[in-house]
């Protein structure tokens, strides 16, 4: 595509490219959210003693609301794009702590007590995280759906890591930028992907900027010459008011990788969090809470979906699965049973009459329409109640909650010379691959994901995934 062609290809559909609108309409969804925040906590202590607080009252404290804004600025909140949703929790979290404590703490030194309407500031705390990121999610939504959402970004780069980081981008909107055009040398390679314009010629970069104000280049280009790149950065990708390096190593980089000055020379840090003593031990400490703590409230309803598996199907209501664990050692996975008793050899026949099952099965051990499972075991297995009982692997610490996923021997294979490095960490209950599609997902993606997972692991992605595997529950997607 010629700069002419491109010129009326994006001003009918790009009309703006600054993050304004997208940081605007942020804060106005955590006000929203704050003040909501301030309303539960006053109405719920005003519903346990309606004479202890005037539950109205909680309107002459939206005065709070800019210090929670300014806040989350300071936390680079705004305009919020390509934020790890795990990042998010976490600022979200300390920072509503520090502004909710700092009103606890002023009205303490106001009144020297502890009253009814400090009690709603720290139930206020408590729901304002999950509202925080519900009205953000919400905005996500409608600035995608009215088309107001993204900031024009321009790709460097129409090669395999060029298409990949437009992949993303497409794929998941919350990142924040929208792909406008793809810029490469490569003369012989198609005029768009995707939709995307490609114009052939990285050097256009000051006229681009010139014309249509676009602040953002992504500079996906791992391979060329370090020569030729610092040539490219001066005279093109410059121009640009912010750019984006994707390195040859982008697989292994995470979202704790620093820069370091080692006298003039910069070198990027980073490791392997889940190798740490302490990181193990918080991680553990975090398992048994949340199993034990969850296992309690949820005892009565596995105790009857037990009682279904065994009245609806002979054999026992659990199985433990031979599964390969932390270091390739072995171990029972239990599961509700799911399937008739004779499954193996009923799956054994499948295979070898039906070439298409054969081959549904060897590429990721699954099948959409399972002959063996039984009408509650669908039902277990659509809502992902059929896991349950690896609660009780998690409590012996052969799995932990959040992790990769336990395999079998077949499956050693897929993940080739990934295994020994995936697997050096105990598996999960659920993980970044079943929130990211579940078994609609290969084993190149879940590799992507796991090792994503490793090297940026943090107790805040560890909830942030607890909490979409329960949004993934009720959507029952890529589950059978």
């Amino acid at each position: 595509m010629t700069l002419s062609e491109y010129d009326g290809w994006y001003r009918t559909r790009y009309h703006r490219t600054s993050s304004a609108l997208t940081t605007t309409a942020f804060i106005i969804a955590d006000i929203i959210g704050v003040m909501f925040s301030f309303g539960v906590g006053f109405f719920l202590v005003n519903l346990y003693n309606i004479e202890a607080i005037n539950f109205k009252s909680f309107i002459t404290y939206w005065s709070y609301v800019p210090v929670f804004i300014l806040i989350f600025q300071i936390s680079n909140l705004y305009p919020g794009v390509s934020l790890a949703p795990s990042e998010e929790l976490r600022y979200f979290t300390i920072d509503s702590l520090m502004a909710h404590g700092g009103i606890i703490f002023s009205r303490y030194i106001e009144d020297q007590e502890f009253d009814a309407i400090s009690a709603a500031f720290i139930i206020s705390f408590l729901f304002s995280i999950a509202i925080l990121l519900t009205n953000r999610s919400l905005m996500h939504f409608i600035l995608n759906k009215t088309g107001l959402g993204g900031i024009p970004a321009v790709i460097y780069g129409s090669g395999s890591t060029g298409k990949l980081i437009t992949d993303r981008l497409l794929g998941n909107r919350q990142t924040g930028y929208v792909p406008v055009l793809i810029l490469d040398d490569e003369k012989n390679g198609g005029d768009e992907y995707r939709g995307i314009p490609i114009i052939h010629d990285t050097g256009i970069g000051p006229e681009i900027v010139k014309r249509y104000k676009i602040k953002m280049a992504i500079v996906a280009m791992p391979t060329m010459e370090q020569k030729e790149l610092a040539k490219l950065l001066n005279y093109s990708i410059s121009a640009f008011r912010y750019n984006v390096l994707i390195p040859d190593f982008f697989s292994a980089a995470n979202i704790w990788m620093s820069v370091r000055d080692f006298d003039g020379v910069l070198g990027f840090v980073t490791n392997h969090r889940l190798r740490m003593f302490w990181n193990l031990a918080i991680k553990r400490i975090q398992d048994l809470l949340l199993v034990i703590v969850g296992g309690l409230i949820l005892l009565p309803m596995l105790l009857f979906i037990a009682l279904l598996v065994k009245i609806t199907s002979p054999g026992p209501v659990l199985y433990g699965h031979k599964r390969l664990g932390k270091d390739g050692r072995y171990f029972r996975a239990y599961k509700f049973r799911s399937m008739v008793s004779d499954s193996e050899e009923r799956l054994k026949a499948l295979l070898e009459s039906d070439p298409d099952a054969r081959k549904e099965w060897e590429l990721s051990h699954k099948l959409k329409n399972d002959p063996r499972v039984t009408k509650i075991g669908k039902i277990l297995r659509r809502i992902s109640f059929d896991e349950f009982p690896q609660l009780i692997n998690i409590l012996k610490g052969e799995m932990s909650l959040v992790g990769p996923r336990p395999i079998v021997d077949d499956e050693v294979e897929k993940y080739g010379e990934d295994f020994k490095r995936i697997f050096s960490v105990k598996p999960g209950l659920t993980g970044l691959w079943q929130v990211s599609g579940r078994s609609d997902t290969d084993y190149a993606e879940r590799v992507s994901l796991d090792t994503y997972y490793l090297q940026s692991w943090s107790v805040w992605l560890d909830i942030w995934i607890i909490f979409k595997t329960i949004d993934a529950i009720f959507k029952g997607k890529g589950a059978y």
